[in-house]
């Protein structure tokens, strides 16, 4: 039998009324008429809402019972994970000097963020610019004007054009990545740090120089491409990008360009490779300035190696300067913008009260909070003599011997607990117990479209709150959080943990570690034993490829896909957990793409329209990767091939279907188009799979008529083309 644990009792509040009111006429047929409002009927009330309360108490025994089995195991629920972001800051305009902030400052929005690093806000804005290469139509327009400069000032080849092109305007990301190596003429990305008012450019280079005080650090933030064409490429740790940070100075008409070279003081991008902040320290004044931009005083601006040439006059006499991004391998960027700090969907306390020690053994404190980050959570004992003191954070304290100072934290319950002298330190008798610091939150609510965020409450670093008007701008989307596990889910969760053991040994140990990422969203695992990807070799000892699949609703193409950040945090969970000896691979999915054409008689009655659009969703629902894919809603198995036969018996089952005449399949052309697979003589066609290959259905072409018409399915399949972006604007004819 099942092992379902039953409820005690499942009668409700209703229920026992109505019990106790038929057993009335066995027990007392003199009472006729028991009506609502009658005291006896009251009576019989009062007695069923105490005999529902003791009933809903009874009921959580079993849940008690999981409850501490779980505690037996030592197995807490995970904790809600928080989402993360970038934002930009932009000071009041009328400001000329620097405002730092300390970090911790709330960024308010429906749940709470806050930054995660200081920053020196700076009174300028930014603008982006990359020198972007001629297209052929605009070479062959200009060719007479750069044969001219080339004789003009006597070059050995003709220059290579390029136009002053602005990137990530209005501080917002751009949908299609800058290639920094491939997409501009010099490698380069140009900041434009301009001034609020043309006015005020000396008084804020000078604030820009700090003066007499300590340099100040200008916070640029990178949101690198991250795509992963290559399904099957190696994950791995990723080499830091080469690149180098300049800023100009002030040089007259006849001089090159200076660049100095800016330290960098910190970097949370890792060298470029995932999104985060480059803090780089500033210059003095005196090397803070920009070339001279205007034509008419220097006729070479923006030629060689100068800064791109802008002739927008307005924007001219508000530069101060240029940072110069100068990459010399590959990068692509989908934005950049000064003055930005990083932020995460949690809230720091700090100085919080526990409790006091009452000197037994293992003693348990429920913390003010829940949903903690155990990588930022401090907890001070005040000891004798000492004050108060920060123990260990541990994982288990039956590995500790002797009386260490450590202490076990449940981040998602919201409970500390120490030792028994024997393993772990027991807090001493009266003495206080406090956290000196605690950051929680997290949670699915906090994965905010960009331009969510626009109000921010920050401390200088006296502690004094920053009174000046601040603008948020939010550039990129917050993500990574994650609603923490339920009970249902941890006890789902139980068998295979205590199979696996947190060690990757079997098949099912690889997926069900996969699927336990926390906050990956991993929707399918599909295991390929001695399989090495990079060259679609089987039989390879040693080597195991996990593929990860990602969730996503809905059923339209394209396909979900894993990208590089979820495939690189599953290889890190799993990479601590495989043997030694095993060449583990984390690698998205390889999909063949294909088209479908069928055709359907209607039954009478049914609208051709709404049966046509079923059938197409019930195809796609049935080829798709993850539920409710395949025939047993688990996605379409890996490397099954597609036969149209099984497929004309899926759209045959869709309401309103009376016949289906026939089903071809497609597959895409590289030119364009699409090319029929070739059928059998029965007219049926089968579309082979390899085994590390699932299907994605572009285009299906749904054709549809009345009972008993006879309508053949189509012979060819086109792409369907792009909508016209343009806008029909009649024109008004002249007058005489």
């Amino acid at each position: 039998m099942p092992l379902i644990p039953p409820a005690l009792d499942d009668r409700s509040y209703d229920d026992l009324v109505q019990d106790m009111l038929a057993n009335i006429p066995a027990h007392t047929p003199e009472w006729t008429n028991p009506q609502v409002g009658d005291p006896g009927r009251s009576m019989l009330e009062l007695f069923a809402w105490l005999a529902d309360t003791i009933l809903y108490r009874a009921n959580l025994i079993p849940e008690k019972q999981r409850l501490s089995f779980l505690k037996l195991l030592g197995q807490p629920m995970q904790a809600a994970s928080a989402a993360r972001g970038i934002i930009s800051l932009t000071l009041d305009p009328a400001s000329t000097s620097a405002s730092p902030l300390l970090a911790g400052a709330t960024v308010s929005g429906p749940p709470a963020f806050e930054t995660l690093g200081e920053i020196d806000l700076l009174p300028v804005t930014g603008q982006v610019y990359v020198k972007l290469p001629l297209t052929a139509d605009q070479q062959a327009q200009q060719q007479s004007l750069l044969t001219g400069l080339q004789q003009l000032y006597r070059l050995k080849n003709l220059p290579a054009g390029y136009t002053t092109t602005p990137v990530f305007t209005n501080g917002q990301a751009s949908a299609t990545p800058i290639d920094i190596i491939n997409g501009t003429t010099d490698q380069s990305l140009w900041i434009a740090v301009l001034a609020a008012d043309a006015k005020n450019t000396d008084k804020i280079i000078a604030a820009l120089g700090g003066g007499s005080a300590a340099h100040l650090a200008m916070n640029i933030g990178i949101v690198p491409a991250l795509s992963l064409p290559d399904p099957f490429a190696d994950i791995g740790p990723r080499a830091a990008v080469k690149v180098v940070w300049q800023m100009t100075e002030a040089t007259a008409a006849s001089q090159a360009p200076i660049y100095n070279t800016l330290k960098v003081e910190d970097d949370t991008t890792q060298g470029l490779t995932r999104p985060g902040v480059v803090r780089l320290t500033l210059p003095p004044s005196d090397h803070i300035g920009a070339p001279t931009n205007d034509v008419h005083n220097d006729p070479q601006a923006g030629v060689g190696l100068k800064p791109p040439r802008i002739d927008d006059p307005d924007i001219q006499n508000k530069l101060l300067t240029w940072v110069r991004l100068s990459a010399s391998s590959a990068l692509r960027l989908t934005w950049a913008g000064i003055n930005a700090v990083e932020i995460d969907q949690r809230t720091t306390y700090n100085f919080v009260p526990v409790g006091i020690s009452d000197g037994s053994a293992d003693q348990q404190f429920a913390l003010s909070q829940t949903q903690v980050d155990p990588a930022t959570f401090v907890l001070e004992v005040d000891m004798p003599g000492f004050g108060f003191v920060s123990w260990l954070q541990v994982d288990d304290l039956a590995v500790l011997q002797g009386a260490l100072t450590a202490y076990v934290l449940d981040p998602e319950a919201g409970t500390v607990r120490f030792g028994n002298q024997m393993q772990g330190m027991i807090p001493p008798a009266g003495r206080r117990i406090r956290v000196r610091q605690m950051r929680v939150g997290g949670g699915s609510a906090g994965n905010l479209p960009a331009g969510s965020l626009s109000n921010i409450k920050a401390l200088d670093p006296s502690g004094n709150p920053v009174t000046q008007k601040i603008t948020v701008v939010q550039p990129i989307a917050t993500s990574s959080g994650a609603n923490a596990e339920s009970l249902d889910e941890v006890q789902r969760r139980l068998p295979a943990m205590l199979k696996h053991q947190e060690r990757a040994v079997t098949a099912d140990d690889y997926k069900n570690l996969a699927m336990e990422v926390p906050g990956s969203g991993v929707a399918r695992v599909e295991v390929l034993p001695l399989f090495k990807p990079q060259t679609r070799t089987p039989n390879v000892p040693g080597v195991v490829s996990v593929m990860v699949i990602p969730g996503r609703s809905g059923v339209l193409p394209p396909c979900p896909r894993a990208d590089r950040p979820l495939l690189e945090t599953v290889y890190q969970y799993l990479d601590s957990r495989r043997p030694a000896t095993a060449e583990m691979y984390v690698i998205g999915t390889d999909y063949v793409q294909l088209g479908i054409s069928v055709a359907v008689e209607v039954r009478t009655g049914f609208g051709q329209l709404q049966v046509s659009q079923a059938v197409e969703t019930a195809l796609r629902s049935y080829l798709w990767p993850t539920n409710p894919g395949g025939s047993d809603n688990q996605g379409w198995p890996l490397g099954r091939k597609i036969r149209s036969l099984e497929l004309e018996v899926i759209a045959s089952q869709v309401a309103g279907v009376v016949e289906v005449n026939g089903l071809n399949l497609f597959t895409p052309l590289a030119s364009g188009g699409y090319q029929q697979v070739q059928a059998d003589v029965s007219g049926k066609s089968e579309l082979d799979l390899k085994s590390w290959q699932l299907p994605e259905v572009l285009q299906v072409v749904v054709v549809a008529g009345p009972d008993g018409s006879g309508v053949q399915p189509s012979t060819e399949l086109n792409p369907q083309p792009a909508p016209d972006p343009t806008v029909a604007v009649p024109l008004v004819p002249k007058v005489c």
